[in-house]
């Protein structure tokens, strides 16, 4: 017998995990070359008119409270995912139980904090008379 790689081919993987795993590379690597293809061109483009104006004091209290709902609401929601993680891989461990219910408590008080966000700046924005 000779050591000569064989000369047929091989039938495609037709099981569904493998065309969706194919699916995705082929969209990944379409993707990567469209952004590499156009970049070039979003560069060149014209931004037109730019104009910096400095905004007031109320319209830049109201852009902070929209930002840190929006990060609180997200940080919150990080701990609710790994609080539910933790709780599902405990096993019956107390300790991974107890990490999973602070995990849950941090994330409620985010979402808390999240609600009251509008009151806190409502009062920063009376205290400093915008």
């Amino acid at each position: 017998m000779s050591r000569t790689p064989r000369a047929r081919l091989r039938a495609p993987n037709t099981h569904p995990l493998a065309m969706a795993r194919r699916a995705i590379r082929n969209a990944a690597s379409l993707g990567m070359a469209a952004l590499i293809l156009l970049t070039p061109a979003a560069a060149q483009a014209d931004p037109g008119t730019v104009t910096l104006t400095a905004a007031t004091l109320p319209q830049v209290v109201a852009n902070m409270q929209v930002w840190i709902m929006g990060i609180l609401a997200a940080v919150a929601t990080l701990y609710g995912v790994l609080a539910a993680v933790y709780w599902t891989t405990a096993g019956g461990d107390p300790a991974q139980v107890d990490k999973a219910k602070s995990a849950l408590k941090n994330a409620l008080i985010g979402y808390g904090l999240a609600v009251l966000a509008p009151v806190l700046l409502q009062v920063v924005r009376g205290i400093v008379g915008g």
